[in-house]
C-alpha cells in the first residue's frame, strides 16, 4: 500500500485517528516521566527519544505533532519536578534527553526544523533543568535504524522511547521491534498501523494460518478477500486482536493489541510494547482515563483473548464506568482460579507479570476485587493483612484463604479421567 504524504509545509490535516493517538501519548509519557523521576536521592535522569516517521512538527490547525509533544511534556514535566522539589527543601532535578527526529521526506524534515527551533529556544532560555539534544535524520526507518542503534549504544542510554507512527505496516519489521526490546536496558515502544496491510501481508504469507485464525467468524474465502466490510463489526474487532496479538507477542513481555477506536471500521492500531509490567499497568491506567479512544473486544477479565463468538462474557470494551464494572465482576472469578493454578500463594509482582498480557482492566480494579473477594487476603511482609486496595505492595503475598467457596480444579489425568 503506498500512503500519500503528509504535506506539512502546506498544511497537514489532523485526523481524527491521529488525534487520539497524540493525547495517549502525551498522557502516557507525562506518567512514564513521573514514575521515573518519583526517586528524591535522584538528581538526574537521562532518556533517549526515537521518532521514527516524526512529520513536520505541526498540523494546518496548529496542533503540535509528536516532536514538539515530547518537548513540551519535557519541559512541563521538569518545570514541575523542580517546583515541587523546591516546596519540600530537595536538591533540584536536571534531565537529559537525546532526541532523534527522522522522517523520509527531506522537505518535511526542514518544515519540522523550523518547528523545532523555537520550542528548543524557548526551552534553553526558560527550563536551565533541561538539556535536549536534536538529531535530525533523513532516511527510510528500516535503513536508519542501525545507525540510531549504534549511537544509542554508544550513549549507554539505559531508557529509550521508540515512537513508530508509520503509514501501512511494512516500513517496521517484526524482527527490529524484536530487536529494539532486547537491545536496551528499558525499552518502550508505540507502534502505529493500518490493519489491513498486516492482514494482507498474512493472507499472502501464511493463509492457513489466516484462515485458522479467522474461523469463527465463518467467513467464506471470498469474503475472507474482502474484509473491509467486516471491520464494523464487533466479532471483527476481536479477531482482529488475535491476530495482531499472535504477530507481536514475541517482540516483548507486554503487548497491548487494541485498536484506536472508529465504530464505523477498526482499522488503525496503536500497540504499546514493553518488558516491565509497570509500564503495562501505567498504558492501562491511560487508557481509562481516556475511554472510547481504544477498543477492545472480547472478555474484560484475566483472559481477555480467550472466547467464543457465542461466549456471553464478551463485549466491545471501551475503558468506560460500565466496562470498569463488567471488568470486576469476572475479575471476581479469574483472580482466585489463577492463585489456584500457582497453588495456593503468589507475590503480587510475579502477579502482575503474569496478568498484565491478559487483562484490559484498570489496576484500581485489580486491586478492588482482590481486597473485597471472600476468597482471597493479601499478606504484608511483616505478616499482617492488607485492608484498603491503594496499599497493595508489590512484594505483598496474595493467597487463598484457607476456606474458600470456589472448587479447585483438577487436572485431566492421561487417561481423560479427573483426578481425585
Amino acid at each position: 500500500m503506498v500512503a500519500k504524504p503528509y504535506t506539512f509545509a502546506m498544511g497537514a490535516k489532523l485526523e481524527d485517528h491521529t488525534k487520539q493517538k497524540h493525547k495517549i501519548l502525551r498522557e502516557y509519557f507525562d506518567r512514564y516521566l513521573w514514575v521515573r523521576c518519583r526517586l528524591p536521592q535522584q538528581s538526574k535522569f537521562r532518556v533517549a527519544i526515537v521518532d521514527g516517521f516524526a512529520g513536520g512538527g505541526r498540523y494546518e490547525d496548529g496542533s503540535p505533532g509528536s516532536p514538539l509533544i515530547f518537548l513540551e511534556a519535557l519541559a512541563n514535566a521538569t518545570t514541575a519536578f523542580n517546583i515541587q522539589r523546591a516546596a519540600d527543601k530537595m536538591a533540584e532535578l536536571a534531565i537529559e534527553c537525546l532526541l532523534v527526529l527522522n522522517d523520509d521526506d527531506a522537505e518535511v524534515v526542514e518544515f519540522l526544523k523550523s518547528q523545532v527551533a523555537p520550542v528548543l529556544a524557548g526551552i534553553r532560555e526558560t527550563v536551565p533543568k533541561l538539556h535536549v539534544q536534536i538529531l535530525f535524520l533523513n532516511k527510510p526507518f528500516e535503513k536508519v535504524y542501525p545507525e540510531i542503534k549504534a549511537l544509542l549504544e554508544q550513549g549507554s542510554y539505559p531508557n529509550v522511547l521508540f515512537n513508530l507512527d508509520q503509514c501501512g505496516h511494512s516500513q517496521v519489521h517484526s524482527s527490529t521491534l524484536t530487536d529494539i526490546m532486547r537491545s536496551f536496558r528499558s525499552p518502550e515502544i508505540f507502534y502505529t498501523f493500518m490493519i489491513e496491510s498486516l492482514i494482507a501481508f498474512l493472507r499472502k504469507g501464511d493463509p492457513k494460518r489466516y484462515r485458522k485464525q479467522l474461523s469463527h467468524l465463518n467467513l467464506t474465502p471470498e469474503s475472507l478477500e474482502a474484509l473491509g466490510t467486516q471491520m464494523s463489526n464487533h466479532a471483527w474487532l476481536g479477531s482482529a486482536e488475535k491476530v495482531v496479538f499472535d504477530s507481536f507477542h514475541d517482540c516483548a513481555a507486554f503487548v497491548s493489541p487494541f485498536s484506536i477506536n472508529n465504530p464505523k471500521g477498526w482499522r488503525y492500531w496503536l500497540i504499546h510494547f514493553a518488558n516491565n509490567y509497570r509500564a503495562r499497568q501505567e498504558y492501562n491506567n491511560v487508557l481509562h482515563r481516556n475511554s472510547t479512544m481504544q477498543a477492545h473486544f472480547g472478555r474484560s477479565g484475566l483472559r481477555m483473548l480467550s472466547y467464543t463468538a457465542s461466549d456471553p462474557s464478551s463485549g466491545l470494551y471501551l475503558f468506560e464506568e460500565a466496562d470498569r464494572e463488567r471488568a470486576r465482576d469476572q475479575l471476581h472469578d479469574d483472580i482466585p482460579r489463577l492463585v489456584n493454578e500457582y497453588g495456593d500463594a503468589i507475590q503480587m509482582a510475579d502477579f502482575y507479570r503474569g496478568i498484565y498480557n491478559m487483562t484490559p482492566a484498570h489496576m484500581d480494579d485489580i486491586h478492588t476485587s482482590v481486597i473485597e473477594n471472600s476468597d482471597l487476603e493479601v499478606v504484608t511482609e511483616g505478616g499482617g493483612s492488607r485492608r484498603a486496595p491503594n496499599t497493595i505492595a508489590a512484594n505483598d503475598v496474595l493467597r487463598l484463604k484457607p476456606q474458600r467457596s470456589f472448587f479447585p480444579m483438577f487436572l485431566e489425568s492421561a487417561s481423560g479421567k479427573k483426578e481425585r
